[in-house]
């Protein structure tokens, strides 16, 4: 029986930033900055790619996003920026859904799963 070992990147008492199995690696954004939709998906699009280069991976290797938008009207806005950021060819599997966030400042958070070679 093969065992994967689960690796949990910078782990905390309710959540880790990532967590990797199997080659695969699950985390979730939130934005760190901004006030309105286009800055903080630009944020949190530049924060994803920092949590895929701690995983080994890239958004190339994306293979599901769940996005939660506050605002269904955000949604066009949010899918300009999405469509510039991802690499021609390379679109995950995804949904969007209109949700309550957890602090009133998120215009937005993004689950993600991605191939990763950890």
């Amino acid at each position: 029986m093969l065992k994967h070992t689960i690796t949990r990147i910078n782990a905390q008492p309710q959540w880790s930033d990532a967590v990797v199995h199997g080659h695969t690696a699950y985390f979730v954004e939130v934005p760190e900055s901004g006030t309105d939709i286009e800055s903080q998906t630009r944020a949190l699009l530049a924060q994803a790619d920092a949590t895929l280069t701690k995983v080994g991976s890239d958004k190339s290797r994306l293979l599901m996003a769940t996005i939660y938008l506050k605002h269904m009207a955000d949604r066009a806005a949010f899918n300009a920026l999405w469509a510039a950021w991802l690499p021609e060819g390379c679109a995950p599997a995804r949904v969007c859904v209109c949700a309550e966030m957890a602090s009133p400042d998120y215009l937005l958070e993004i689950a993600f799963t991605a191939a990763s070679p950890l």
